[in-house]
């Protein structure tokens, strides 16, 4: 999200962002999702990308909101204080932006992600998928809780962590990190690994939610909480399929924290003529 784009600028670049992301990074986002509802893990590719199209729209949508609003938000806070559009956010300042934006995106994303799992872990068409869980109206934002917490912190890791890093490490150790394409790296392992960590027991909880709208093991949120809680893990049956999620959460960070600006100059290189 550019302080150089307008809100319909920042939405274009964010779903054409979320839409690479998706579309490399699918395989992992399955086999996360299988190991957390205790489900076996099929490497055939076309098992792999079952519900990536709702994937995609689900990333797309939910990276556009996440753009669009964090920008306003950021234009926001500079108005706010005094309205120098040169200085640099604070960390608390892009942090407040990122839960703002990501928690917006939730409203979104969590029935398309509802969709995703139910086509993963069924293998029914999108249509028929989507008439099974309207039959309980209820069932389209199961799990939104959980989604709203993990869209909130996910956007800090990529949105709001990374940028603050790479100032600080091109401030700190110029020779080192003498521009941003050398301090992307470690600023995406430190966005993915707050991203990933923070987020995942929230994470589990939806994606056990979600696969099971029948409520046949869990319920609400909290007795989904007190069931995981109580399973043979204790607390780190919260962490199933962490790993997957960290690859896949460095790597997304990564990916949009560079595509994010390449994009933008792609696409509106006016909007970065000095």
């Amino acid at each position: 999200m550019s302080k150089n784009l307008n809100e319909f600028q920042n939405a274009t670049v964010g779903m054409t962002v979320g839409v690479i992301e998706v579309l490399i990074l699918q395989p992992l986002n399955y086999m996360k999702n299988m190991t957390q509802i205790k489900q076996p893990i099929s490497f055939n590719p076309m098992i792999m990308y079952r519900g990536v199209s709702a994937n995609a729209v689900n990333m797309g949508s939910c990276t556009m909101i996440q753009f669009a609003v964090g920008g306003k938000l950021k234009n926001l806070v500079y108005e706010k204080t005094g309205g120098d559009f040169t200085r640099n956010l604070t960390l608390a300042e892009e942090i407040m932006c990122g839960i703002g934006a990501g928690t917006a995106s939730a409203f979104i994303g969590s029935p398309l992600e509802l969709v995703m799992i139910q086509q993963q872990q069924h293998g029914l068409p999108f249509t028929k998928t989507i008439a099974n869980i309207v039959e309980n109206p209820v069932n389209i934002y199961r799990g939104w809780v959980g989604a709203a917490v993990r869209e909130a912190l996910w956007t800090c890791g990529y949105l709001s962590i990374p940028p603050v890093v790479r100032r600080e490490l091109m401030t700190s150790m110029p020779e080192y990190f003498p521009n941003n394409d050398r301090a992307r790296i470690p600023a995406a392992l430190l966005g993915g690994l707050f991203a990933c960590y923070m987020t995942h027991p929230f994470d589990t909880i939806k994606t056990c939610m979600q696969g099971d709208i029948k409520r046949v093991k869990y319920g609400t949120f909290s007795q989904t909480f007190t069931k995981i809680m109580g399973g043979s893990m204790g607390i780190r049956g919260f962490y199933r399929g962490a790993t997957f999620r960290y690859a896949r959460m460095v790597c997304a960070v990564f990916i949009m924290d560079l595509m994010g600006e390449k994009v933008g100059q792609l696409l509106y290189p006016s909007a970065f003529t000095d």
